[in-house]
């Protein structure tokens, strides 16, 4: 039966969707599982940390290349091959029987997902009119977000009822059932063919670099800061890419077009996107510490808890996408901003040990107004550039996200050790996200526009 174009563009947003969902989910998924892998694998502390950072780690290190290999070698061909080694990666995770085998498999679990993630963004943005990317886009934004906050509760309902091992096998036949979809639905563009020549040395300086930096943050808690490997990764890590911003900037066909940034709308974006995955870890992370170790709550009534804010998304992502349709996404990031610093202001203050009733208010402005700010950030982004660089673009806006990530994780370790608030993560949040605003409010008259 054939597909008219218009159900073939929902099918490749459903199964993008879908996709993306999967491998958020794989972001927060194992941290609940954790203790119990840990024990039946024998790992030490460290090692079993590695569970999760591998993942994170390799993600954020080859976001950006993902993107651009879209570019060059064909979205279709890419997004398969990708399929295929994360939905492989999955199965082994699954199998695994030490701590070598695990972190090994998450590498290349990560490695996948660095590469899927970017890829689907473009495949949305390709597919979609102008005028319906901002529904397709708080769609896509809504379900990875959803899938990202129920991680924990996924992970604890297989590890209780089942095993530990099922978190990474539900990914198979999702997998499977997507690329299904794709096969039969997608039509790559034609590529520019003076984009083909890869660009080899960049992407070893760029690895390169953003692993030492990113090893050094994730490591840094663990190792301490002042740690002569810790302070000579991250010198180091800085070093390759200076080197890389060099080697970039002397290419025909670079690995990453540096220029784009000389865009208001492409910098200006991508920092929202980096402060807005910050502000989730935050969240996600030292909010259900918070909720457990200060006020002594199970994780399960933690994690309902925290629904209040992650379970926004859902509601909000759909009437989002269409008012940024409507009325473009100046006004809705700027407002977004605004609430966003309010209700990190809110929840930080309201860290007293007291009730967590006094924290759902800011939980629910967090949650409406930061998957705003996904949606509102990333279509100017894509807008911003011409077709045939959206798979670079998206890797470069995945790279922000996920560099948010990292860093909020980190910052909020060393913020913890040094007052042993949870009140001062959040106000530190507040003033980067303030900060975000001042950037937008005054490059956004002529930065962010459609």
């Amino acid at each position: 039966m054939m597909i008219s174009d218009d159900m073939r563009k929902w099918w490749i947003l459903g199964a993008m969707g879908g996709v993306m969902g999967i491998i958020l989910l794989d972001e927060t998924v194992v941290g609940v599982a954790l203790p119990t892998i840990r024990n039946d694998l024998g790992l030490s502390d460290s090692l079993s940390h590695w569970v999760i950072n591998a993942y994170l780690l390799v993600f954020t290190g080859l976001a950006a290349v993902g993107g651009k290999l879209g570019d060059i070698f064909g979205i279709r061909n890419l997004f398969t091959l990708s399929m295929i080694v994360f939905g492989a990666a999955s199965f082994a995770c699954g199998f695994a029987d030490s701590g070598a085998e695990m972190v090994t498999a998450r590498i290349f679990q990560g490695a996948g997902a660095a590469i899927i993630f970017p890829v689907s963004l473009a495949m949305i943005t390709l597919t979609f009119p102008a005028e319906q990317r901002g529904l397709a886009l708080g769609i896509y934004g809504a379900v990875g977000t959803f899938f990202l906050g129920i991680g924990p509760l996924v992970g604890g309902f297989f590890t209780d009822l089942f095993s530990w091992r099922w978190i990474f096998w539900i990914n198979i036949p999702v997998m499977i059932a997507i690329a299904i979809i794709v096969l039969s639905t997608w039509r790559d563009i034609e590529k520019d063919e003076e984009t083909t020549a890869f660009d080899y040395p960049g992407l070893l300086a760029l690895v390169g670099g953003l692993g030492l930096i990113v090893f050094a943050l994730m490591q840094g808690p663990d190792w301490g800061w002042t740690s002569p490997v810790i302070i000579g990764m991250a010198i180091g890590g800085v070093g390759v890419i200076g080197v890389f911003i060099s080697l970039e900037n002397k290419k025909k066909n670079p690995l990453m077009e540096l220029d784009l940034f000389n865009n208001g709308t492409f910098s200006v974006c991508n920092f929202v996107i980096f402060i807005a995955q910050f502000n989730q870890m935050c969240i996600v992370i030292f909010g259900a510490l918070y909720l457990q170790d200060i006020l002594k709550l199970s994780p399960l009534m933690a994690g309902i808890i925290l629904l209040s804010a992650v379970g926004m998304a859902p509601l909000t992502g759909t009437p989002t996408g269409m008012i940024v349709d409507r009325i473009g996404a100046r006004p809705v990031l700027l407002i977004s901003l605004i609430l966003t610093v309010l209700g990190m202001m809110w929840v930080g203050y309201f860290m007293s040990g007291a009730s967590y009733l006094y924290l759902i208010p800011g939980f629910i402005a967090w949650g409406i107004t930061n998957c705003a700010l996904f949606i509102a950030g990333r279509r100017p982004v894509m807008a911003s550039v011409p077709l045939e660089k959206h798979g670079q673009a998206g890797g470069i806006l995945m790279t922000s996200q996920l560099l948010g990530g990292t860093v909020s994780v980190a910052i909020g370790g060393v913020l913890f050790a040094l007052t042993g608030s949870y009140a001062i993560i959040f106000m530190v949040a507040a003033a980067l996200t303030a900060g975000g605003l001042i950037w937008a409010w005054f490059s956004a008259e002529r930065a962010v526009v459609e």
